[in-house]
């Protein structure tokens, strides 16, 4: 029965639709003319009731009519449905017309019903369509800005697997052009984000910022700065990230503070020479007056030249480092490891050379200034990159081992080694680079954080050893 229905309604819809593209004026014309019609038919056969006719002008009038007019007319036909029937009884005629009228205006109300929903309907899906076009344009223009940020943006389901990713996500973990980071686990690149998926917040979603290491494709590590929100869907909790390549920053920040070091320490040590240079000449002045007189009484002389002497003494006495620091910490020594890789490897890919690491997974406690032992670190790598440069093979080896409660970290390379290295760690070499007090001022440092930067003789190339005590070590015998 329910088909039945839904099969009518949709026959009547059909009907008014394909009368409605004939157009509004030939519609009424033809009501106009089927009501005298169907009333002068019903007026010659007078055996014969031909009343259910008029539903077919109705029909029509109610497509085109509003439903006051619709009644009108509905009331004209009941009438001359009534006019030519053959009953003489009063109430009978009234009997039929009120059934007339109610079929009548019944059938044009219908088609009314059905106009009033093809518009309703018409015009949802008018609103339908526009917002589906509004919502493909902001998809679009969602999907433009997406694939063309220079910013790696990724979206993770609840295992941490991608769920899609744009351009810069692959070119930022190195995959190649016909690869593509969606369907990986993120583990092996950005470990961070699984654990931010394992926060519990109650089901609430977060978002915050980090800065931490990722993992390129070839097992490159690189500094990342994220931003990264987590949203709660029908399959557990998901995240958005936003990733970007920050160790060209710290590169930067960490060759300028190598030479700001330099920098400051040969202002240091010009201010140290110049007082030295002052006491000098008042030596040479005094000696000069005690070389040029006969007389045997020089006691003056000679005091004032004592006092010269113990005040250079005093000058070359002065250490540029104490037995103790303040400002130590604790410094997991494979994370700082971790950041001069990120630092130098860049460097010694454009000069065709490799670095090989031999970096102990056990994790290793030192006592020092982050800042200092990387100075440390950094003005070793790179005098050994500028050593190998007219070597034919350009390698650098840096390995760290616990040793007696020591922690020693070695610096070999390939290049051409060193001829003298008796005044190896004497400040203003002849033929030293930049200013000459890099590995002086390297192993001042060392020896603050109560350690010992030395020379490591090689057959071949040139190897530092950098010895620094062990956090539980150092803390026993405080």
């Amino acid at each position: 029965m329910a088909m039945a229905t839904v099969a009518e309604r949709f026959t009547v819809q059909k009907t008014v639709q394909a009368l409605l593209n004939t157009g509004r004026r030939p519609i009424l014309a033809a009501v106009i003319l089927l009501i005298p019609a169907i009333a002068f038919i019903d007026a010659r056969w007078i055996n014969i009731s031909l009343g259910g006719l008029y539903i077919f002008p109705m029909l029509l009038a109610a497509a085109i009519l509003s439903s006051r007019d619709t009644v009108a007319v509905a009331v004209l036909c009941a009438v001359l449905r009534c006019c030519f029937d053959d009953s003489h009884v009063a109430y009978q005629y009234a009997i039929r017309f009120v059934t007339s009228f109610l079929t009548y205006v019944l059938s044009g109300l219908f088609v009314v019903a059905v106009m009033r929903n093809r518009q309703m309907a018409l015009e949802h899906l008018a609103l339908i369509t526009r917002e589906q076009r509004l919502r493909n344009e902001a998809q679009e223009r969602l999907k433009t800005l997406v694939e063309s940020s220079p910013a790696a943006i990724l979206t993770l389901n609840y295992q941490g697997t991608v769920l899609a990713a744009n351009y810069a996500a692959d070119v930022l973990f190195g995959l190649s052009a016909d690869q593509t980071l969606e369907g990986r686990s993120i583990r092996l690149y950005m470990p961070v984000l699984i654990e931010a998926l394992r926060l519990g917040t109650g089901g609430k979603p977060f978002r915050t910022s980090a800065q931490a290491q990722g993992r390129r494709e070839n097992g490159e590590i690189f500094l990342a700065d994220l931003w990264f929100s987590t949203y709660a869907t029908s399959e557990k909790t998901q995240l958005a990230a936003i990733v970007v390549d920050s160790s060209e920053e710290m590169r930067d920040r960490e060759q300028h503070n190598v030479r700001q070091l330099s920098t400051n320490s040969r202002l240091v040590a010009a201010a140290v020479l110049h007082e030295i240079r002052n006491l000098c000449s008042a030596i040479s002045v005094v000696y000069s007056n005690l070389a040029g007189r006969d007389t045997p009484c020089r006691v003056d002389e000679i005091r004032g030249l004592e006092t010269l002497v113990k005040g250079l003494g005093r000058v070359a006495s002065l250490e540029l480092y104490g037995k103790e620091q303040e400002a130590l910490e604790e410094i997991p020594l494979q994370q700082l490891l971790s950041d001069l890789r990120i630092i130098i490897e860049p460097g010694w890919v454009e000069i065709e050379g490799s670095i090989c690491w031999n970096i102990p997974e056990t994790p290793m406690r030192v006592l020092a200034d982050r800042y200092g032992l990387m100075q440390v670190f950094l003005n070793l790598a790179q005098n050994s990159n500028r050593a190998v440069q007219t070597s034919s093979v350009r390698r650098l080896t840096i390995s760290a081992a616990s040793c007696g409660g020591r922690a020693q970290i070695l610096f070999r390379d390939t290049g051409c080694g060193i001829a003298d290295p008796q005044h190896l760690f004497q400040p203003f070499q002849q033929g030293a680079d930049v200013t000459g007090l890099g590995l002086f001022i390297s192993r001042v440092l060392v020896r603050s954080y109560g350690g010992e930067l030395r020379f490591q003789p090689v057959d071949c190339g040139c190897s530092f050893v950098v010895e620094l005590p062990e956090v539980a070590v150092r803390r026993a015998n405080a």
